[in-house]
C-alpha cells in the first residue's frame, strides 16, 4: 500500500533554512509527480510545490518562489522540500502528496518564529 511519511519539521527563525523530508514506498515513486501542500493555521490547503518524476521539471506558488526548493532522490524513494528565508506566514502543517491518485501523507508541521 501507498505510504507517504513526512519527517523533520520543528521551530525555525525567520530567515533561517530547515529542509522536510518525505518517505515513500508502496509504488514506484520515480513514476510519478510529487507534490507539497501546506495548511496554515485556520486556513485551507495551499499548493507549494511540484516536482516531475526525473526531478528535472519543478514548479512553485509565487508565495514561496525563489526561497523553497524542491527535489527528490529516487534512489532513497524520497521527497524534500528545502526551505530558506522562512517567513511567519510559513507556519503550517506540511503534507507530501502523490496527487494523481490521492494520496497524502500524516504531515509534519513547521512553525517559524523568533
Amino acid at each position: 500500500q501507498v505510504q507517504l511519511v513526512e519527517s523533520g519539521g520543528g521551530l525555525v527563525q525567520p530567515g533561517g533554512s530547515l529542509r522536510i523530508s518525505c518517505a515513500a514506498s508502496g509504488f514506484t515513486f520515480s513514476s510519478y509527480a510529487m507534490s507539497w501542500v501546506r495548511q496554515a493555521p485556520g486556513k485551507g490547503l495551499e499548493w507549494v510545490s511540484d516536482i516531475n518524476g526525473g526531478g528535472g521539471s519543478t514548479y512553485y506558488a509565487d508565495s514561496v518562489k525563489g526561497r523553497f526548493t524542491i527535489s527528490r532522490d529516487n534512489a532513497k524513494n524520497t521527497l524534500y522540500l528545502q526551505m530558506n528565508s522562512p517567513k511567519p506566514e510559513d507556519t503550517a502543517v506540511y503534507y507530501c502528496a502523490l496527487l494523481l491518485y490521492d494520496y497524502w501523507g500524516q504531515g509534519t508541521q513547521v512553525t517559524v518564529s523568533s
